[in-house]
């Protein structure tokens, strides 16, 4: 809200103005009217306290409705960035899966992909319809005290956070009506659309209405608020996978008169669970055969199955060499400075400064398997240092880098809170970015984790016109 000399950033005058000068009783009345709201619309996410499901808390998402500005221009650097990177993505995961060439080209070593977990052998030589992988992404983005965006992390394999972006903007509008409308900002509820025109883009055939459905793990999962709220806000079929049906190389949903085709699936599962004739046999959340109806071409998936490898977090630290190998671009968004443990420069500079840095387990997301190396225990980096020397693969390290904050009301009082934001890029026979994405929220003071999964919260986020 307010640049290094102290004073407040253009884009954020009016949204000062009106905060500054709430009453407490008037802040109670907004804030309890928000939660009442989310309450009843059952905007929830689960919270694992540990790894143990019985310890799972279900609760509203903590929405924080102080809104984060970005000035149009500093928006429109973020928006090409993150076209470009998913561009680049999305030809690398062609790649891999027909010629590998950035392979023999030697820009990635061969054994960071084929003995990565999200690799899938099935995919080689499929050619996927429209040749679109990444249909939906969530690009994680910091800003640092220079004001330079950062990419922190690629989400491509089933990206969440969509609906409380949406949910989040309804209520700030009905809330802060005044404000909202001399602010100027830019919509997202066309994004919806944009969603929708994505998802039937890359039907098989280019058919011109074809059915979709959200396959969905069912109620039971963290982000099942959000599996209902886009199927129903999309108008498609939000199923199981016990209500789909193999037959004939093709998917059938079971509907009252009998059955009818369904020619795109945007999952919310795991490729491990979306076959169990492909994948896990044990698995009971998928459509046995599904596999088979993608290879035939009678049906689209979105992401695709083996999206996953691309947003593994040994292979983002190659992602600027994909947009120069690929697009033949510099990058406009850069990554943060990150080590490959199994490189022995970098695994002998990590270990001597393991308490400088934060280190990732390559193939989790969510928050889990991290170290902060600022914050933590002596046990906490003993323990992450022995894990590193048994499988230096498994991790990376990344220099720790000062968050942006923007203010959160906090016991009726402003106050500073570390950020990050989530860029959402729909990919189909167009590109779409929705305007300011979802900004979160470490609500813990200090704290540099914003996962929801993690007790973090959520803001608004506003893209000003020009």
């Amino acid at each position: 809200m307010f640049d290094p000399s102290g004073s407040i950033r253009p884009q954020y005058a009016s949204i000062h103005a009106q905060f500054a000068t709430m009453s407490p009783a008037l802040q109670s009345i907004r804030q309890q009217a928000l939660k009442q709201r989310m309450i009843e619309e059952g905007i929830t996410f689960t919270l694992y306290q540990s790894d143990q499901a019985e310890k799972a808390l279900e609760r509203t998402i903590p929405f924080d409705y102080i809104p984060r500005a970005i000035a149009a221009e500093e928006w429109e650097i973020v928006d090409r960035g993150l076209r470009q990177r998913v561009q680049a993505l999305n030809a690398f995961l062609h790649d891999i899966y027909h010629q590998q060439q950035i392979i023999q080209d030697g820009i990635i070593p061969r054994r960071m992909i084929v003995s990565n977990i999200y690799f899938r052998p099935e995919m080689m030589s499929l050619d996927v319809p429209g040749g679109v992988y990444i249909t939906t992404s969530g690009i994680d983005l910091i800003r640092d005290e220079h004001g330079q965006y950062f990419v922190l992390e690629d989400n491509l394999r089933s990206p969440s956070g969509f609906s409380y972006l949406f949910r989040g903007r309804a209520l700030m509008r009905e809330l802060f009506h005044d404000l909202y409308l001399q602010s100027s900002v830019m919509d997202v509820e066309r994004s919806i659309n944009a969603f929708l025109s994505s998802l039937r883009s890359i039907a098989p055939n280019g058919k011109k209405d074809p059915v979709i459905a959200l396959l969905t793990p069912g109620a039971y999962n963290s982000a099942y608020f959000e599996h209902t709220f886009l199927a129903q806000q999309m108008g498609i079929y939000l199923v199981e996978g016990r209500d789909l049906l193999y037959k004939d190389h093709k998917i059938y949903i079971r509907e009252l008169n009998g059955l009818r085709q369904v020619d795109v699936i945007y999952r919310r599962i795991d490729d491990e669970f979306l076959d169990p004739l492909a994948f896990n046999p044990q698995s009971l959340l998928g459509i046995p055969g599904v596999m088979n109806a993608y290879r035939a071409g009678n049906i689209a998936i979105a992401n695709a199955p083996g999206t996953g490898v691309a947003d593994d977090k040994a292979i983002y630290a190659y992602v600027p060499d994909m947009i120069r190998y690929y697009l033949h671009e510099e990058p406009i968004l850069s990554n943060v400075p990150t080590y490959i443990l199994d490189r022995k420069d970098d695994y002998e500079y990590v270990m001597e400064h393991l308490r400088e840095l934060v280190v990732k387990e390559t193939s989790l997301s969510g928050g889990y398997g991290m170290l902060i190396g600022p914050s933590a225990t002596e046990r906490e980096l003993a323990e992450f240092a022995k894990a590193i020397q048994a499988n230096p693969t498994r991790y990376i390290a990344q220099k720790t880098m000062k968050l942006s904050t923007a203010p959160i009301m906090h016991e009726g009082t402003m106050t500073p809170r570390h950020i990050d934001l989530r860029g959402f890029v729909l990919k189909g026979t167009d590109n779409h970015v929705i305007p300011g994405g979802l900004t979160r929220v470490a609500l813990v003071e200090g704290s540099l984790v914003v996962n929801s999964s993690q007790g973090g919260g959520v803001k608004d986020t506003w893209v000003l016109k020009k």
